[in-house]
């Protein structure tokens, strides 16, 4: 797989990552608070998901044109 295709699911990963562990968790019932209001990991994942989601799609993109 290219570098682009690894570098958008790292970005896909690190950046929503935070968030979805804290909704988890909540989930769960491990945290204090059932319904909690993570403003940074959901301002983290707003920003990275997009720009993770095009970089992997570029890098799929790219793999199947090597393969042609």
């Amino acid at each position: 797989m290219p570098r682009l295709f690894w570098i958008g699911v790292a970005v896909l990963v690190l950046g929503t990552g935070p968030l979805l562990l804290i909704v988890l968790a909540a989930a769960l019932g491990l945290t204090d608070d059932p319904n909690p209001n993570p403003i940074g990991p959901g301002l983290l994942a707003f920003v990275s998901f997009w720009p993770g989601v095009v970089l992997t799609i570029i890098g799929l993109v790219q793999a199947s044109r090597r393969r042609k």
